[in-house]
């Protein structure tokens, strides 16, 4: 006899559930435009924020307003992560996106009114990097309630989709608010943005989190996943540094995330300085020009955005923990290569394989995290990822520069590539995180 259809499904339980793909996903699609939107708000923020700073103070005035935000970013992220696993990743980020909206806005409107010079400017990035604090770990701890653990490599290519579209379009809409009406208008325009992904968020369905903790390889227990849309975490009596302490152990001890932060560690900090700082020298060094530095940028940005397509039709890569890996060792040969190109043409040709290949393996890094983490945990998680790529990565930037300065592009570009190729060989060298596959 075929077996009976479910009482909670009215499916027979010997047939397979059909899984709806992410890109056709409403839920996962209104979560992708909250995103977008969101992230086009921040891109003009930037630009409204920065020009508004040089115009009402000096360079080095302009460049502390600017630096100011980075500050609790990098101090309280940690502390954002487990305020998401606490409370739930869409209530922090729905929240967050509240105050930062406000935030800008109110800015905007002081600029319509008068010029109030440097200080509510240094304000509004002391808030945004607060709030970034726990807006991002949030944010990278959301996808896995929003769509299935198969779906979320998928995802991780939808999402670079959306970060590469809101860079091309937040920068001219930037420019262009600037130019007609100054930061008062830039701002509102960004402040608004972000006010509308607000309804999105809330119209989002989160799905209960899985009872077993995926990938949990080595962790230590914890919080069960329950299906409580607040966060598991903070549960009998916790307190929030216990959670903290609690979530950086479960880090330490898994077998498969505990590589994989030090992989993405090694991988930032070799490819931040040579394709933001060095870049930019390199041109000035071999006479390529404003242009040939735009063109070099622009085919990076290409072959990122090519990744994230990939992924987006494939939904997932075999063998991903080697794909990974090879993507990592082959995009630092290509960053040590870049130093070196004859022209324009040819760095631009190099450049695209670059952003096709650290394009590649850091979407399946967070496929990967995404996939390996028990959803309990994810906010602290992410907030370690993030710590790591924004908070310590871009210190390596000065250091570049200056050793640019004394030893010339071509060798830092080398020593930065092998940096970043390490990163790789960790991956080959750690058994759980070689072997490890994304969900079909």
């Amino acid at each position: 006899m075929p077996p009976a259809p479910t009482a909670s499904t009215g499916r027979r339980t010997g047939a397979p559930a059909v899984e709806r793909p992410a890109h056709r996903d409403g839920n996962v699609l209104r979560w992708l435009a909250a995103y977008t939107l969101s992230m086009v708000g921040d891109n003009i923020y930037y630009i409204a924020l920065s020009w508004a700073a040089v115009r009402a103070g000096s360079p080095a005035q302009a460049g502390a307003v600017m630096a100011v935000g980075s500050v609790p970013r990098l101090l309280l992220m940690l502390g954002g992560g487990t305020l998401a696993d606490r409370l739930g990743p869409r209530t922090v980020v729905i929240g967050s996106d509240a105050v930062r909206c406000a935030a800008v806005l109110a800015v905007a409107a002081l600029f319509w009114a008068t010029s109030p010079g440097l200080w509510p400017l240094a304000v509004l990035a002391l808030v945004f990097g607060t709030v970034d604090a726990v807006f991002l770990p949030a944010v990278g701890a959301l996808p896995a309630r929003v769509t299935s653990r198969g779906q979320l490599a998928r995802v991780q290519g939808m999402r670079g989709l959306a970060i590469r579209l809101a860079s091309v379009v937040g920068a001219p809409l930037g420019g262009l608010g600037v130019a007609l009406g100054g930061a008062a208008a830039a701002l509102g325009t960004a402040g608004l943005l972000m006010a509308a992904s607000v309804p999105l968020l809330v119209s989002v369905r989160l799905r209960k989190p899985p009872q077993d903790a995926p990938g949990d390889t080595g962790g230590t227990g914890g919080p069960d996943g329950s299906g409580d849309t607040g966060g598991s975490a903070g549960t009998g009596g916790s307190t929030a540094w216990r959670d903290l302490v609690d979530g950086l152990r479960y880090i330490r001890r898994h077998r498969v995330l505990a590589p994989l932060m030090l992989t993405i560690a090694l991988g930032d900090l070799g490819f931040m300085a040579p394709l933001n700082v060095g870049l930019a020298l390199l041109a000035d060094e071999r006479g390529w020009g404003a242009s040939g530095l735009g063109w070099t940028l622009a085919g990076f940005s290409a072959g990122a955005g090519a990744a994230s397509l990939l992924l987006t039709v494939r939904g997932r890569l075999p063998r991903a923990g080697r794909t990974t890996a090879y993507a990592i060792i082959a995009g630092a040969v290509a960053i040590g290569t870049l130093a070196h190109v004859p022209s324009v043409v040819a760095a631009l040709g190099v450049a695209v394989l670059i952003g096709l290949l650290t394009g590649l393996s850091g979407a399946l890094c967070g496929a990967l995290l995404q996939t390996q983490a028990d959803p309990a945990y994810l906010g602290r998680v992410t907030a370690v990822a993030g710590l790591v790529s924004l908070g310590f990565a871009p210190l390596s930037m000065p250091l570049s520069a200056a050793a640019i300065g004394i030893w010339g592009t071509g060798p830092v570009f080398v020593v930065s590539a092998a940096v970043c190729g390490l990163g790789g060989v960790v991956t080959l060298a750690a058994r759980d995180l070689r072997r490890v596959e994304l969900p079909r």
